[in-house]
C-alpha cells in the first residue's frame, strides 16, 4: 500500500524543533540535540504526521526533495528507521520492536520503505495512537569497518563509573540483533581498560586503544548533554570517522546499593531458623540469637565491640533471618592487604588471647553446667494448661535470656572445641526414629516421647511440621548424653523454642477466649513488646486486625545487600560462591536433584541453604552442594558421616545446575562441575568453594 505524501511532513534532523520529542519521536530528537550539540550524527530528515506539524513542509514534492537531497539520484542508500514517541524514552527503550529498513534505494523503495515503518507502529499494543504517533528518521546509509554498542554506565552492577562497549567488525546491526557477541570492554569513566572478552590477537583488535578513548570521550559528552549515561549505536568508517546511530536513556540500570552497605546472606543462621518468620517469632529467636552471637563475637576478639553493638549482627529481611557475613567471618574481606597493614585486628586478638585461653579450657564445663541449668528449669514447668497466664509469659521471657547464652556458647564450642567427634544431633535424631518406626512406634508418640527429634523439624508458632518422610540407615541411637558440646547446645537452643512455642500458643487461646484476640494464630502478628503489655492489662494494637502474615518467598540470595529495603544479591566472586568450602568425603558424580519429586538413582542435592529437615536425605546421596552453610553445620557433618561429597558456598548453584543434569562434587577441592563444563573447568579451576574435605575416594 502506498503513503498518502500529502498528509506527511518534512522535519530537518538539523531544524530547532526536530529536537522535540513529541513531534520525531525519541530516536529522531535524541539525534537531533546530540547534532545541535556537534556531535557526529549523519545528516537526515524525520517524516511526521501534517497535522502535528502544519507549518512544517508537506506533500509529495517536499518529500522527493529531501529524499533526492540524500540520495541524491537514487543509486546512494539510504536507511529508514522507526522514530515513535514511545520508544527511547527514560522508561522504555521499545527497542527492536518497530521496523527498520535498510539499504534502500529509488524512490519506490523509499516510499514503500517508510509505509513499512509507519505500519510497524501497530505491533505494539502499547501504542495506543498507532500510526499517527509514529515518525519515520531518515538517513544516508553508512557502511562501518567497525560498530557495535556502548553503554554509559554498567546497568547489570548499576555501576555509573563503569563503560561496557560491544563491537563486531561491520555494522553495529550483527550485534543488536543477536547474531554475534562481539568484543567486550569494560572500561572505567577515563577509559582505563579493565577487561575484554574473549581476549583479542595482538594486533588484530576490532576496536584499539585510540578508538576506545574516543569513544569515552563520546560517552561522557553524551551523558554531559542528556544528563545520564546513554546506551549508544556507534560505528567507524573508511576513514575512521566515528559516527553516532543511537543515543537513548539506559532504561533498566540495577540497584546499586550505597557504599558501605552491609553484606548479608542466609550463612549458618538459615541452620536454625529457615522459614519466614512471622513478626513474635522474629522477636522470640532472632533477637537471642544475634546477642548471642554478638557476645560470642566480643569474646573471642573476632570483630570490633562498636561495630557489634551499632548494628544487628542477625535480622530478618522478607521475614527470612539473615547474618552480616562479614562480621561473622563467613566471607574473605574485600580489602586483604589493608587487612594486613591494619593493627586493629591483631590487637583485638591479643587482647582476647587471655579470655579465649581460658575459655577453651573452661568452656566444656560451663557448657555443661548451662545445659543442665536449662533442662532442670524445662523440667519444672508444667504443662501450659495447667500455668496461670502471667507464667506463661514469664517462661517465654526467660527462654529469650536462655537463648541468648545458649547461642553465644554454641558459637564458642564452634570455633574454640573444634568439630569434637563428629556425632550430630540430627544424626542421632534420624537414628531414633528410624529405629522407633521400626518398632512399629507413629511419629505422635515418637515426637511426643522422644524430644531429641525436635532437631529435625523447625520451630514456628503458626504452623506445625511432620518428621522426614525418610529416614534410611543412619546408625544406632547412642543416647543425648554422647553428644558433643555443641551438638548437645544445640538441642537445648531447639527444645527452649518448643517450650516457648507452648507457651505463647496456650496464652492465646486465652487471649481469644477472652475474646481480645479473633483467631489464636494471630498472636504471632505481635510484638514481643505487645504480648508482655497485653500480660499486664494493655490493650492489644488497634491495627491488628488488618495486620496480614508475611507471605512466604523465594529463598534469600547466598549473599545480597540492601537498595531500599530490597535485597540486590552480590556478584558472584571468581571461583565460586560465598565463603564457599569442600566439606565432604571424597569424590561423588550423580543427576541433579533439588529434593522435590522422584528421587534420581544417583543423586546430586542442590539446596540454597542448609536446612536441617534434609537430613533425612542425605543417606545414598552421591554429592550435596550448597549455595551456603558451612563445613562446622551440623547437616555438613552428618553428611561426613555418611561419606557424601559436600560443597558449601557455591554461589548460584541453584539457578546454574537444573535437575536432571549429571553434576560431579569432589569434596577435597570444592569443585564442583556439570557435564558440559567439567573439560573447561579442569583448566580454569572449576567453580564452587575450596577443598576441605577428607580426600577422594569411592562413595558408597
Amino acid at each position: 500500500m502506498a503513503i498518502d505524501a500529502d498528509r506527511l511532513a518534512v522535519v530537518s534532523l538539523d531544524a530547532e524543533r526536530a529536537g522535540d520529542a513529541r513531534l520525531t519521536g525519541g530516536k529522531a530528537a535524541q539525534l537531533a540535540r546530540a547534532a545541535a550539540a556537534g556531535l557526529p550524527v549523519l545528516p537526515g530528515f524525520v517524516v511526521v504526521p501534517a497535522t502535528h506539524a502544519p507549518d512544517a513542509p508537506h506533500g509529495e514534492e517536499e518529500l522527493r526533495r529531501a529524499w533526492a537531497a540524500l540520495a541524491g539520484d537514487g543509486t546512494r542508500p539510504l536507511i529508514v528507521r522507526s522514530s515513535s514517541a514511545h520508544e527511547d524514552t527514560t522508561h522504555s527503550s521499545m527497542a527492536g520492536q518497530f521496523a527498520t529498513v535498510a539499504d534502500v534505494r529509488g524512490w519506490d523503495d523509499f516510499t514503500a520503505a517508510v509505509r513499512v515503518v509507519l505500519d510497524s507502529a501497530h505491533r505494539v499494543d502499547a501504542v495506543a495512537g498507532g500510526a499517527d504517533d509514529m515518525a519515520v528518521l531518515i538517513q544516508p546509509m553508512a557502511r562501518p569497518v567497525a560498530g557495535g554498542v556502548m553503554f554509559g554506565a554498567d546497568p547489570v552492577e548499576g555501576r555509573d563509573d563503569r563503560i561496557l562497549i560491544s563491537a563486531v567488525p561491520g555494522s553495529p546491526a550483527r550485534l543488536v540483533d543477536g547474531r554475534t557477541e562481539g568484543v567486550r570492554y569494560q572500561l572505567t569513566r577515563y577509559g582505563r581498560r579493565l577487561h575484554t572478552r574473549p581476549a583479542e590477537p595482538r594486533r588484530r583488535h576490532v576496536l584499539g586503544t585510540r578508538r576506545l578513548l574516543r569513544l569515552v570521550a563520546l560517552a561522557r559528552r553524551t551523558r554531559r548533554l542528556f544528563g545520564a549515561p546513554q546506551d549508544m549505536e556507534f560505528g567507524f568508517d573508511d576513514d575512521d570517522r566515528l559516527w553516532l546511530f543511537q543515543s537513548r536513556p539506559i532504561t533498566a540500570m540495577a540497584a546499586r546499593p550505597a557504599r558501605g552497605a552491609r553484606l548479608l546472606g542466609p550463612g549458618p543462621v538459615a541452620e536454625t531458623l529457615p522459614e519466614v518468620l512471622q513478626p513474635l517469632e522474629e522477636d522470640l529467636w532472632v533477637a537471642p540469637m544475634a546477642h548471642g552471637l554478638a557476645v560470642a563475637l566480643d569474646l573471642t576478639g573476632a570483630a570490633p565491640r562498636r561495630r557489634l553493638r551499632a548494628v544487628p549482627l542477625v535480622r530478618t529481611v522478607d521475614g527470612r533471618a539473615v547474618a552480616d557475613l562479614r562480621l561473622l567471618g563467613a566471607v574473605p574481606s574485600p580489602h586483604r592487604v589493608l587487612d594486613v597493614l591494619n593493627p586493629a585486628p591483631g590487637a583485638r586478638a591479643a587482647g582476647a588471647a587471655w579470655r579465649v585461653g581460658r575459655l577453651r579450657s573452661a568452656l566444656p564445663l560451663l557448657a555443661l553446667d548451662l545445659m543442665a541449668d536449662v533442662d532442670r528449669r524445662l523440667a519444672e514447668y508444667p504443662a501450659p494448661g495447667e500455668m496461670l497466664g502471667g507464667r506463661l509469659v514469664s517462661a517465654a521471657s526467660w527462654g529469650r535470656r536462655a537463648l541468648s547464652a545458649l547461642h553465644a556458647q554454641e558459637a564458642l564450642a564452634g570455633a574454640l572445641l573444634g568439630g569434637g567427634s563428629g556425632i550430630t544431633v540430627a544424626g542421632e535424631a534420624l537414628a531414633v526414629l528410624s529405629e522407633g518406626r521400626a518398632a512399629g512406634g507413629s511419629d505422635a508418640d515418637l515426637m511426643a516421647g522422644r524430644p531429641v527429634l525436635l532437631a529435625l523439624v523447625p520451630p514456628s508458632l503458626h504452623r506445625s511440621h511432620g518428621l522426614p518422610a525418610r529416614t534410611g540407615w543412619t546408625g544406632v541411637p547412642r543416647g543425648v548424653g554422647t553428644l558433643p558440646v555443641r551438638e548437645g547446645l544445640r538441642l537445648r537452643i531447639r527444645w527452649v523454642q518448643e517450650m516457648q512455642v507452648g507457651m505463647v500458643r496456650e496464652f492465646a487461646v486465652r487471649l481469644a477466649a477472652a475474646h481480645l484476640l479473633d483467631d489464636p494464630a494471630d498472636v504471632a502478628l505481635l510484638r514481643w513488646s505487645e504480648l508482655v503489655a497485653a500480660a499486664d492489662g494493655v490493650d492489644l494494637p488497634a491495627d491488628l486486625s488488618v495486620r496480614v502474615p508475611r507471605p512466604e518467598r523465594p529463598p534469600l540470595p547466598a549473599e545480597f545487600r540492601l537498595v531500599a529495603g530490597r535485597p540486590v544479591a552480590e556478584p558472584n566472586r571468581p571461583g565460586g560462591g560465598a565463603g564457599g568450602q569442600g566439606a565432604g568425603g571424597g569424590t561423588g558424580t550423580g543427576t541433579v536433584w533439588d529434593g522435590e519429586g522422584p528421587r534420581p538413582a544417583r543423586a546430586v542435592l542442590v539446596v540454597r541453604v542448609l536446612d536441617p529437615a534434609l537430613a533425612a536425605l542425605l543417606p545414598g546421596l552421591a554429592g550435596l552442594v550448597s549455595e551456603t552453610g558451612s563445613p562446622l553445620s551440623h547437616l555438613a557433618v552428618l553428611a561426613r558421616e555418611h561419606r557424601v561429597p559436600t560443597a558449601v558456598g557455591v554461589g548460584g548453584a541453584v539457578d546454574r545446575f537444573v535437575p536432571g543434569t549429571a553434576l560431579t562434587v569432589d569434596g577435597a577441592t570444592g569443585l564442583v562441575t556439570g557435564l558440559a563444563e567439567a573439560a573447561g573447568d579442569r583448566a580454569r579451576g572449576g567453580t564452587g568453594g575450596n577443598g576441605a574435605g577428607p580426600g577422594k575416594g569411592a562413595v558408597a
